[in-house]
């Protein structure tokens, strides 16, 4: 029985690839085959071959299937006093080496993170100098983060003043400005598989290279440091310190902010 279940799952990892390009052994395989059985169960189908197949014809389904596995939790603000850090010390230092400043957001998810970031660089009057790039695997979670509303619950943590300047109540939810949209480009992206655009001043990245195995962290790091101009900035998460941030050819800057060499 448990072979027949072993391969049924790695049918479905492998369809799943030629499908989607998403492949399924650079993730954590105990937490991940978790999360999809749970799901698979919830939507009534009794093997992976079954939920394989309604996936390939159900658009709905699939984007139900890549949230669950991507993991679409984000909140605006998260971790605020790294976010102030990020404000206070190396935004204003990027601004005054460059004049346009280049920044992506990687694994967007539904938009809170790159919004954020819009936030604070109108805040300090540099959106004009400020080009983001949003970028997630999830179409279901891009289309969320374009239309940019939110229920109340995600903007808990915006402090007032931003709240009222950057969004508009509709309901019981919230809407961000057209102001906060302007420099955001948000496009679909496979980070272990597609190529990085280079020359970038910042790159965010958190609480995403938890759900990956070690190799497939390791490639993420080389990548991302070579997307950076030589002292550029990679924030991460707080679960995810980078212990020897020299093979990548990158420093540590701040706590779970690293330099490019």
């Amino acid at each position: 029985m448990e072979i027949t279940e072993d391969r049924d799952f790695a049918q479905f990892v492998k369809k799943i690839k030629e499908l989607t390009s998403i492949d399924l052994n650079q993730y954590k395989e105990a937490q991940m085959k978790r999360r999809l059985t749970t799901l698979r169960m919830k939507k009534g189908f009794s093997s992976f071959g079954a939920f394989y197949d309604a996936i390939a014809g159900d658009k709905r389904l699939l984007y139900e299937f890549l949230d669950r596995m991507t993991i679409n939790v984000s909140e605006f603000w998260r971790n605020p006093n790294r976010w102030e850090v990020l404000q206070t010390k190396f935004l204003p230092e990027m601004r005054r080496r460059h004049t346009r400043v280049k920044c992506w957001s990687a694994a967007c998810s539904t938009g809170e993170e790159p919004y954020t970031l819009s936030m604070i660089l109108a805040d300090l009057g540099a959106q004009g100098e400020v080009q983001i790039t949003a970028t997630d695997i999830d179409e279901g979670a891009l289309e969320k983060a374009r239309q940019g509303t939110y229920p109340d619950r995600s903007v808990r943590d915006v402090p007032a003043a931003m709240l009222a300047r950057y969004f508009r109540k509709e309901g019981s939810e919230y809407r961000v400005t057209e102001e906060l949209k302007k420099p955001i480009r948000f496009q679909k992206q496979n980070l272990l598989t597609d190529r990085f655009e280079p020359g970038q001043d910042l790159i965010i990245c958190r609480n995403v290279m938890i759900y990956f195995t070690e190799e497939a962290k390791q490639l993420l790091y080389h990548k991302f440091s070579d997307a950076l101009k030589p002292g550029g900035i990679l924030f991460v998460g707080s679960t995810e310190q980078i212990f020897t941030p020299g093979q990548y050819g990158l420093e540590p800057a701040d706590t779970f902010f690293y330099r490019k060499l």
